[in-house]
């Protein structure tokens, strides 16, 4: 399907970038857009690849656009623009049978509702974000959570193999749910990780003999065997996903489960630390806070 046709790439940051190598050198032509204009154009200039001006341009000149941002309401206003009817977004130039492709990690109910304001223009929206960080970014090895049309799905499929694998989640906005869903398991399991190595450090336990065992036991997960001794214990905090979106995305998983009426026993609990650990870290206006941090929040509250 994509074979001759531009795919519009708009958010070239710790993602976006390794995304887009992986579509370059899988011969795809793109055109590239961040709202840091010198990105922009270094990443072109990196990959061989076309810097759109706006926009309204890449809606112009792209037949599929990706949008890889912090959240969804940035996306709507990326697709939109500032006034909802399209003017100076991206749809307001888009053709008729178009495809979007939101990888971000967005809210599914403003999923939907997107969905069908693009839908009255002829666009076909599909939700697609990606677990795996950074790291699997390079690799192209994501875990792609894929939402919409299966008929429009398997038309992008030329576009997923470079990044990732894409696992059909549902209908649109199943994406969106399952990954905030995921995030809220992976960020459960991160934070009793840093709590159980610090009390069993309290104990006398040293914390790498505390992440090899419960590696080689029951309690290992994606947070001992990947984060605990490489950005937690070393102290680094460096893993490359900002703890403000952690928080944001445990507040989408939330209000997903309240969506559906269910009562929680722990969801609202998770979200609380991570909210709280937002605001003591001052997490949401310094990006450079990457979520395994919130071990220096439970350093804090160790302090009283």
């Amino acid at each position: 399907m994509t074979e001759g046709l531009t795919i519009g790439f708009i958010g070239l940051g710790n993602m976006g970038r390794p995304m887009t190598a992986r579509l370059a050198g899988a011969g795809h032509r793109l055109l590239l857009l961040d709202l840091d204009r010198a990105r922009t154009e270094a990443l072109a200039t990196e990959l061989g690849q076309q810097a759109a001006a706006s926009l309204s341009d890449l809606g112009a000149r792209s037949d599929v656009v990706i949008t890889m941002l912090p959240d969804g309401r940035t996306v709507r206003k990326v697709l939109l623009g500032e006034s909802g009817d399209g003017t100076g977004g991206v749809a307001g130039t888009l053709a008729k049978d178009a495809i979007v492709v939101d990888m971000s990690s967005s809210s599914p109910v403003g999923t939907r509702e997107l969905g069908e304001v693009l839908a009255a223009r002829g666009i076909r929206l599909v939700d697609a974000p990606v677990s795996g960080g950074v790291r699997r970014a390079v690799d192209g090895t994501l875990a792609i959570m894929v939402g919409g049309d299966p008929e429009v799905v398997e038309r992008l499929a030329p576009v997923f193999a470079p990044m990732g694998k894409p696992m059909l989640a549902g209908g649109l906005g199943a994406g969106h749910a399952i990954k905030a869903l995921n995030n809220y398991v992976s960020a459960a399991g991160l934070l009793a990780a840093c709590e159980a190595v610090r009390a069993g450090a309290r104990f006398g336990l040293e914390p790498a003999t505390i992440v090899d065992i419960i590696n080689a036991s029951t309690g290992v997960n994606n947070s001992t065997l990947v984060k605990m001794k490489p950005f937690v214990l070393s102290g680094s905090y460096a893993d490359g996903f900002g703890l403000a979106l952690m928080a944001k995305d445990l507040r989408t998983a939330l209000e997903v489960a309240q969506a559906t009426g269910m009562e929680t026993a722990l969801a609202g609990t998770v979200v609380e630390v991570w909210n709280e650990a937002e605001r003591r870290l001052d997490a949401a206006q310094d990006t450079s806070v990457h979520h395994t941090a919130i071990d220096r929040y439970l350093d804090l509250l160790g302090r009283g």
